[in-house]
């Protein structure tokens, strides 16, 4: 079953020198217990994404339809967002989290607060001990202050607020950056361990590999815009659009081969092209692409470059 679709999503920023449209027209959709990727480059507007999806950005304007289980997110009012679904249905754990946590207060008196301002009348007690254990943390971490944790134990606790209130669907920046291997793989494997129990989560990063352990669907964001959208297996093992490409062919591999990048600067935002955003960037480039191009439908989703005209 669908719980989450978004159509036409669009997201600006007022600025002194005009709107920064750092969304634009994204349509996506997820089921009940998938895993959803978005990779792209930094500033392509991932993290907007996100904070749109949970309704936090209160200095943009945000145009489009989200639907969750039915209920359109941005026709409701803000009170009753926050009443019935921030926290308990739809989580963040934001980029950077491991400097969100208060130093001056403990881990437990943490998760308290957040029980507390979203009026949990339930076990305190109870559902801060299930919250824990379920990121694989001892009980003693609840004593603990913030610099008592390492880089590792900061993040499953900033996973474990997340889980608090046991929502459906969790929005993850980042949340292996700034870690060393064997604790990004740790919690690689958590987010696994939560994919099995029904959760279902959107994973933001930079890290297609990471992406590759864990994800259902991916989708590559670039300039603001989806590039390309569809399952995991078709986006690595047959991409469309030339950026994805040029993403997959920067990964190092085992067999020496030499890693590619992508020449030249992503597009500036501040206004919305009326050409290809990649045109600049891509080997690939024709006439038509001075046109901005319509989405066009592949094997598992859509992808936005002319080259596929003739398939759609």
């Amino acid at each position: 079953m669908t719980f989450l679709t978004v159509k036409g999503l669009s997201s600006r920023y007022a600025s002194s020198k005009g709107p920064v449209y750092a969304v634009d027209d994204v349509d996506f959709n997820l089921e009940l217990g998938e895993s959803l990727g978005i990779a792209g480059e930094s500033a392509c507007g991932k993290s907007t994404l996100g904070l749109s999806l949970i309704r936090m950005l209160s200095d943009a304007n945000v145009q489009g339809k989200i639907t969750f289980e039915g209920d359109s997110i941005l026709d409701m009012r803000h009170s009753t967002f926050d009443d019935e679904f921030r926290w308990k249905k739809i989580s963040m754990i934001f980029q950077g989290a491991m400097n969100s946590l208060d130093p001056v207060f403990t881990v437990n008196e943490q998760f308290v607060e957040i029980l507390k301002q979203h009026d949990f009348d339930g076990d305190f007690k109870d559902v801060i001990s299930d919250a824990v254990r379920s990121v694989s943390l001892d009980e003693n971490v609840l004593k603990k202050y913030p610099h008592e944790l390492s880089g590792g134990m900061k993040q499953r606790v900033i996973i474990a607020m997340a889980l608090l209130l046991k929502p459906k669907f969790i929005i993850a920046d980042e949340p292996t950056t700034a870690l060393d291997v064997l604790i990004q793989a740790q919690i690689v494997n958590l987010f696994k361990s939560l994919k099995k129990t029904g959760v279902s989560f959107m994973l933001i990063t930079h890290d297609l590999a990471v992406l590759s352990e864990i994800a259902d669907k991916i989708g590559i964001m670039y300039g603001g815009q989806m590039m390309e959208f569809g399952s995991a297996e078709q986006i690595y093992k047959n991409p469309k659009h030339p950026y994805t490409r040029g993403l997959l062919e920067s990964i190092p591999t085992l067999n020496g081969g030499v890693p590619k990048y992508v020449s030249g600067i992503p597009p500036s935002l501040l206004d919305a092209p009326t050409q290809c955003r990649f045109i600049e960037r891509c080997p690939l480039a024709v006439e038509k692409c001075k046109k901005l191009p319509p989405k066009f439908k592949t094997e598992s989703g859509y992808v936005r470059c002319w080259l596929y005209e003739d398939e759609k």
